[in-house]
């Protein structure tokens, strides 16, 4: 087992996996930025390592640095969290090269499922279902409007090497076919450095169901259940949820089996995440593979008792799989909710700022997950999540319950928070039956 790890991350993740290696006995390193010299996860490690200016490309995107601060502290390996070097190939090899082991998967299994494109055609070939569209990346403008016709419409553009909603349009005839495609490039290409795109058709009003895989390196994985995680602003995830309300046994053991598939055909090892679309008539379609820890994988860890944080660091120190796929029993439902310090009736206007006031939400089956205090200057710099509410319920009504107390009971002065929105939605007549498709928002809003 290893001694001490290097997490290379910030904000509530790296506070997350902190935690997990306090319990397991292992020593931590944090590396920070210079606009988080003051962050939790900074005060929390047993060492921390400034590694450059708040820019993320100067800081937690900055291998050299990383590296060194990871040598110079001899750390034996690196959890990198979800965002930033999390799924970037290059960064994996650079520390097994180093000495220095990577927690996830290997690079060969990063790069297979990063370019999206590559990825649909392995998934088919390893009889996974895919969405139908383009063969594959669509490199030239004339003929696109053919590949359209035969999808047909609507069809969405998608950068290959997108992520976080980036890098998608809808198209729903030929004249937004062109301004699509462009938009599309244009995004991907400033935001990932690669314009590719190809096309799928797009599903109307399907769910977002993606199913938690975890794999050793002995050719041994399983399935953790699925997550619903159809609540979403133009492509980002808001609340997801597990079980899905829709799913039936079969359907899920079809879906899991489907994600295991899909894990091995690269030979994955670690925590990775299958998303599908699940369409009204229960087809199931791939879409990608996320190759590392989730944002909302703590409502995973709470239905199966599962510390995924930990079972990352085993997988990555040779230990196999303590348990059998028919070990695994889901118990109960849980929710969780994205609180981020943005303003919803301002075209979600991110709002950094000093935190005046905080008080988090207790009491039975209510999980807090947050890197912010009293005091805590929120950085401009970085993605605005500052925290993640979580419930658990021996039923959905009851998860909701408690969610809807939870949030009345969360407070966060100084800035401007999602948490109102998200009441709006726990009180929803359609999220309360469970009728929530990726275009909920959209059709909901004005009841919102």
């Amino acid at each position: 087992m290893f001694k001490k790890i290097l997490i290379a991350n910030r904000g509530e993740i790296a506070v997350r996996i902190i935690r997990s290696c306090q319990e397991m006995n292992i020593k931590t390193v944090a590396v920070y930025s210079e606009a988080d010299r003051d962050a939790l996860h900074v005060r929390m490690a047993d060492e921390a390592v400034c590694i450059g200016a708040p820019q993320p490309s100067r800081s937690y995107l900055n291998i050299p640095n990383i590296i060194s601060a990871a040598v110079s502290r001899g750390v034996e390996a690196i959890h990198p969290g979800y965002g930033f070097l999390s799924e970037n190939p290059y960064f994996a090899e650079i520390c097994e090269t180093s000495g220095i082991k990577f927690i996830g998967p290997p690079a060969s299994a990063i790069e297979a499922m990063g370019a999206k494109a590559r990825a649909r055609e392995l998934m088919a070939a390893a009889g996974v279902p895919v969405v139908p569209g383009s063969p594959g990346l669509v490199t030239r403008d004339d003929g696109i409007a053919q590949i359209a016709e035969s999808i047909g419409y609507p069809v969405i553009v998608k950068a290959s090497a997108g992520g976080g909603g980036r890098g998608m349009r809808v198209a729903n005839n030929l004249n937004d076919l062109e301004k699509s495609v462009t938009a599309a490039r244009t995004e991907a290409e400033a935001a990932f450095g690669d314009g590719d795109v190809y096309l799928e058709k797009y599903l109307e009003e399907p769910r977002h169901v993606e199913i938690q895989v975890l794999a050793d390196q002995h050719g041994h994985a399983v399935y953790l259940g699925e997550r619903d995680c159809s609540i979403q602003r133009r492509h980002q995830k808001l609340v997801e949820e597990t079980p899905c309300p829709s799913l039936t046994g079969d359907l899920r053991r079809q879906m899991g089996e489907a994600a295991v598939r899909a894990a091995q055909s690269v030979s994955y090892s670690g925590a990775g995440t299958v998303e599908f679309l699940l369409d009204k008539s229960g087809s199931y379609y791939f879409i990608e593979m996320n190759t590392r820890i989730q944002v909302e994988h703590p409502v995973t860890e709470w239905v199966t008792g599962i510390d995924l944080v930990a079972a990352m660091i085993d997988i990555a120190a040779g230990v196999p799989l303590p348990y059998r796929q028919e070990e695994i029993a889901p118990r109960g439902v849980a929710i969780e909710c994205r609180i981020n310090a943005e303003d919803p009736d301002h075209d979600w206007r991110p709002c950094p700022g000093r935190v005046t006031g905080y008080l988090p939400p207790g009491g039975f089956g209510v999980r807090v997950d947050s890197g912010i205090y009293i005091g805590y200057e929120i950085p401009h710099y970085y993605d605005s999540l500052i925290a993640k509410l979580i419930t658990w319920g021996n039923d959905r009504r009851e998860a909701i319950r408690r969610m809807q107390r939870a949030l009345g009971e969360f407070q966060i002065d100084g800035v401007v928070t999602t948490i109102p929105f998200l009441q709006r939605i726990m009180n929803n007549a359609w999220f309360q039956r469970g009728e929530t498709y990726t275009n909920f928002i959209q059709r909901r809003l004005e009841s919102l």
